[in-house]
């Protein structure tokens, strides 16, 4: 699979633009059709609301919805025309989860921003990013909401379990993995089993990534003491990486609401774009 066809999600955030930088630069690397996709959200006013305020609540709603694309459309084509992508500018009126959703099933790949929880959210933007990685059925790049990338996919780092969801993300990953020049294959706290790992935990996957020429460093660590999350986020640091794939999810949603889980850990505490497949 090549990427191709790559969507970012444009808001108004202060972090847009960051955003932007990241998914030209992959557009760019990938020779990619870059799509904006903003979401108008007008929030619905019941009947007899609007039986009191009258239709001008309604109309300063939606203007306010229009000029805040209108902004975010001139910050889009202001940074394609200076990156030099080949690109197209949506604006639909709806829920933003939906929108993304459907939007997301006709590219390649997604990518959106780290929920900013310094700021009120809007209606879905809390759940958006995990709802795109469970329904949308395309990988999603996350890419946090403090800091600069100048260089997103030159060192990767894979985040490998034996699981379903990291499979599927290094498959979903492989064309930004074969351009990368280093690429990491991390295993925390790797276990055997059907289930599991081989002799040599990361030893198979390292292979397989060699027989699509990408040469892969394998490596394990044990740790009984520090979360997954926070030991993979360490060695990101450590080692320089630029971007991490993952699987997202390998338990349900609501077990890691309740109980924690390397996914909405690094949701949380990311420091670099992360590729999510689910």
């Amino acid at each position: 699979m090549a990427l191709k066809d790559i969507m970012v999600v444009v808001d108004g955030s202060r972090h847009a633009a960051t955003r932007l930088d990241v998914a030209i630069q992959l557009a760019n690397d990938h020779d990619a059709h870059l799509t904006g996709l903003f979401v108008r959200m007008v929030p619905h006013v019941p009947q007899f609301v609007m039986s009191q305020l009258g239709p001008e609540v309604q109309k300063v709603q939606n203007q306010y919805a229009q000029e805040a694309s209108d902004r975010a459309h001139k910050l889009f084509e202001d940074k394609v025309r200076a990156g030099g992508v080949r690109a197209e500018w949506r604006s639909v009126e709806g829920n933003l989860i939906d929108q993304v959703c459907l939007h997301a099933k006709y590219t390649d790949l997604v990518v959106i921003g780290q929920r900013d929880t310094s700021v009120e959210a809007m209606e879905g933007e809390e759940q958006l990013v995990d709802q795109v990685v469970l329904d949308a059925g395309r990988p999603v790049l996350v890419v946090p909401y403090a800091g600069t990338f100048p260089h997103v996919g030159r060192k990767i780092m894979v985040a490998w379990n034996g699981g379903r969801e990291a499979t599927r993300a290094v498959n979903d990953a492989m064309p930004l993995l074969q351009k990368a020049k280093h690429v990491e294959v991390m295993a925390i706290n790797p276990r055997g089993g059907a289930r599991g790992h081989g002799d040599v935990p990361g030893a198979d996957i390292a292979l397989h990534l060699a027989r699509h020429n990408v040469h892969a460093n394998a490596e394990h660590v044990f740790s009984d003491d520090v979360d997954p999350g926070s030991m993979l986020l360490s060695r990101v640091t450590d080692e320089g990486i630029d971007m991490l794939v993952m699987g997202a999810y390998g338990r349900s949603r609501l077990r890691e609401l309740v109980l924690g889980g390397a996914t909405r850990h690094i949701l949380r505490h990311m420091t670099v774009p992360v590729l999510m497949s689910h």
